[in-house]
């Protein structure tokens, strides 16, 4: 049997030190090709750089830099520069949460999506603080969630978002399938001033708070267990459609008289 080809990625830049220890983790599992940004690019969600020309450089054997989006440098690598289609694309390991409706924003969610979307098992994986002391509990979920997907195999169009509490391994009470939360944004917008009069603008606030739902990604963390949510490629809302059928179905697009 080959060794797998594991591709990975991040949107916190190839220098981050979770995309290192999910290298280090995830080398026992197969071979590990590395195409990631080339400085922090949290919350770019699924860009893609449509209008600018793309650099990537290697830094060393099988780690490249470039100057993108973590979407852009999944593409990249699958459709042009490996050579090869991976077995498996793994993006993260994030400092900070990636819960509920925060896969919206996430560019490190949107590197796995990217993978789904061009065919290959894909996941995400965070840890819900923003200075993680516990990255050796993500490298083990990361491990085991690997090897599992290169044996068994992921439906199609889905990915995974995992995410997990910043505690040592010994105390994860489980692995649970979940639902994507809720959250409770508390955006706060920030006026300013530049040293020339201008106006410039920070989008802030509170961190933000979330919805107790039963089952929910935010539930299974709060439970200091390993949350695994699977996420799909339609978006259609199926229950909404006939009743928007239906009511589409009295507009004429063509009556002036509305």
């Amino acid at each position: 049997m080959s060794t797998p080809q594991i591709l990975l990625t991040n949107d916190d830049g190839i220098g981050a030190p979770g995309l290192h220890y999910l290298a280090e983790a995830l080398s026992t599992v197969g071979d590990i090709h590395v195409y990631a940004p080339d400085r922090q690019r949290s919350a770019v969600g699924h860009g893609v750089s449509l209008h600018l020309p793309l650099r990537v450089t290697e830094i060393r054997p099988r780690w490249h830099m470039v100057d993108g989006t973590p979407a852009d440098c999944v593409i990249l690598a699958v459709r042009k520069l490996l050579g090869f289609r991976p077995d498996l694309v793994v993006s993260g390991i994030n400092p900070g949460a990636n819960l509920g409706d925060d896969v919206t924003y996430s560019g490190t969610v949107a590197g796995a999506f990217e993978g789904m979307l061009l065919g290959i098992p894909s996941f995400a994986i965070s840890i819900v603080t923003h200075q993680p002391k516990h990255f050796e509990t993500a490298q083990r979920a990361a491990s085991l969630l690997a090897t599992l997907i290169l044996r068994q195999g992921l439906p199609q169009d889905i990915m995974l978002n995992v995410n997990l509490p910043d505690i040592p391994p010994e105390d994860i009470t489980g692995i649970e399938a979940t639902t994507m939360g809720r959250r409770n944004y508390q955006d706060e917008i920030v006026e300013r001033k530049d040293p020339r009069n201008g106006t410039y603008y920070w989008i802030g606030g509170d961190m933000p708070d979330h919805y107790a739902t039963p089952g929910s990604d935010f539930e299974a963390v709060g439970n200091q267990r390993v949350s695994v949510t699977p996420l799909k490629r339609n978006l259609t809302e199926y229950d909404s459609l006939d009743d928007l059928r239906g009511t589409l179905s009295s507009l004429s697009y063509h009556d002036k008289n509305r």
